[in-house]
């Protein structure tokens, strides 16, 4: 699955990471009112009276703030060039332990102040001798003033970063092209009998008045359909695939909003001091800040000396391949999701010397895979998940639903589940989403039910090197809008985090849909922990 952009799965902030003034919550009547098109002809989904609750309480979380006028100049856009943020108190006395304020003040590209918000921006302090670096929480004012609220968590001299990632004007488009075109990323599955063979295209929706073969999921009610080969039948399909990605998506003046050097992903640079010299805290009770034990704190984490320390967990450092030898002994291990769960399988099978992978002949890059380590009992399984999946080649018997997959395991104290989707459904409205976590969340809960002692992980989004193209389909927003969504909808089960999210966004190194070995081996650290838990 390398093709051009390459979109996979990532992790993403806590809903409170991007919270408005006076935090405001749309009441469900507001929501009501707003019209959607139907996103399908062929599947409206039939909601029950508190889905249908949830769901609209969801789309209000997401809502993003919207300019007053129509369409705006590219002149009167924002410009991180003549933007800037100033530190609250710079020349404050800080501890560890405090909160850091900056302001962030947007500019168009004429240098006129900007009126309003809506603007994405991403925000860290980091120390790069020390290795260490955290996220910040951003508010926006409305009025194009942004506050970026840090909690300073080591000693030291420690730097304050903001980028603009993309501008309001442009996420509208973004916002234009998730409900107009959720076909700007197309699909295809070949069909074959004998020696004849047959590809057509695919998608959760297709255009147009011709036949359609039907490939909905009889358990989950997933839709998938395919246009109906001129002469096979629909049963001889045999395998699914990317197809590719529509192109000439936006008028010239939209294109002005997505160029790599102007107005995607660009720092913001400070009209004053940035950086605050923050002192070791008095006594070294570390041990009721670092560890919150409270699912909402953010950050959920902070890097020191490259080693992720959650603040929600305690976090064992997996540093020989013996300790997680020991911690996996007799387990079985199920990872489900995208290319950036696999990453997993690969760095677990690479790292565990007696862990060796069992050739199943399947795709490259694709799976299904197994590693087995016999002396010790562990089983290591990677499953992609069910379409939408921009996967090269994955044969139709493989093709197969997270939450079906769920009903099939038995579960229990040696049972371990590892899940993470979110990429390959950036070009889809929400509500396609939401219906796919739905699904997963209700083969949870009933597998906990039967099995309560069964551990369940999910891995979030992560942020990614965005260019021109790349933002169109796969864009850190429309991660980050998903993630927030995924965090709300498992929040309240007995699942557990990995907060890939942070992990990406709060490290030196550049943004990458598949982060570096340095970072997976931290998601590794913080997996294995729930897995083991240090005895306290």
């Amino acid at each position: 699955n390398l093709f051009l952009p390459q979109h996979l799965d990532d992790d993403t902030v806590s809903g409170s990471n991007w919270i408005t003034e006076n935090d405001v919550q749309h009441s469900l009547s507001q929501t009501t009112k707003t019209t959607r098109k139907p996103y399908c002809g062929y599947k409206q989904q039939i909601l029950s009276k508190r889905e249908q609750a949830e769901q609209e309480s969801l789309l209000a979380a997401i809502q993003w703030p919207k300019p007053s006028d129509g369409k705006i100049a590219f002149v009167q856009s924002t410009d991180a060039a003549h933007s800037d943020f100033v530190i609250v108190k710079p020349s404050g006395f800080f501890k560890v332990g405090d909160e850091l304020e900056v302001l962030v003040r947007m500019k168009d590209f004429q240098g006129k102040p900007k009126q309003y918000g809506g603007d994405y921006l991403q925000a860290r302090i980091h120390s790069p001798l020390l290795k260490a670096g955290a996220t910040g929480r951003i508010v926006d004012c409305h009025n194009g003033l942004y506050k970026v609220f840090f909690t300073l968590l080591w000693p030291g001299e420690v730097k304050v970063s903001v980028s603009l990632v993309h501008p309001s004007e442009a996420i509208q488009v973004l916002l234009r092209l998730r409900e107009e075109r959720p076909d700007r990323v197309y699909f295809k599955s070949s069909f074959k009998s004998g020696r004849y063979s047959e590809t057509t295209e695919c998608n959760i929706c297709l255009p147009g008045d011709l036949p359609v073969c039907n490939f909905t999921d009889l358990y989950t009610g997933e839709p998938w359909f395919c246009y109906k080969p001129r002469k096979l039948p629909c049963a001889s399909r045999i395998s699914h695939a990317k197809g590719g990605y529509q192109k000439g998506l936006l008028t010239q003046e939209e294109s002005l909003f997505f160029q790599s050097d102007v107005n995607i992903k660009r720092p913001i640079l400070s009209s004053g001091p940035d950086s605050v010299i923050v002192k070791p805290k008095a006594f070294t009770d570390s041990s009721s800040m670092d560890r919150a034990e409270d699912p909402t704190v953010s950050p959920s984490g902070y890097y020191y000396e490259d080693q992720w320390m959650s603040r929600r967990h305690w976090i064992h450092h997996f540093n020989m391949s013996d300790d997680i030898t020991k911690c996996l002994q007799g387990k079985v291990i199920h990872l489900f999701g995208d290319s950036t769960i696999r990453q997993w399988f690969e760095y677990l099978t690479a790292f565990v010397p007696d862990l060796v992978e069992f050739n199943l002949g399947s795709p490259k890059n694709v799976g299904p895979f197994m590693s087995v380590d016999l002396k010790h009992n562990i089983l290591l399984k990677f499953r992609c998940h069910g379409p939408p999946i921009r996967f090269s080649t994955v044969f139709s018997s493989e093709l197969r639903y997270i939450a079906n997959e769920l009903n099939g395991i038995v579960g229990g104290r040696n049972t371990v589940i590892a899940i993470t989707i979110w990429s390959h459904f950036s070009t889809f409205p929400v509500e396609v989403y939401i219906r796919r976590l739905r699904n997963i969340r209700r083969s949870i809960i009933q597998l906990l039910d039967r099995s309560p002692k069964t551990l369940i992980i999910i891995r979030t989004a992560n942020v990614q090197e965005l260019g021109p193209e790349v933002s169109l389909f796969n864009s850190d927003w429309y991660s980050f809008q998903l993630d927030t969504v995924m965090r709300k909808m498992f929040s309240g089960i007995a699942v557990h985090f990995v907060d890939a999210w942070e992990m990406s966004l709060a490290h030196y190194l550049p943004h990458n849909l598949h982060p570096k070995e340095v970072i997976v081996k931290n998601q590794i650290d913080a997996f294995l922990s729930y897995v083991c838990p240090l005895q306290t």
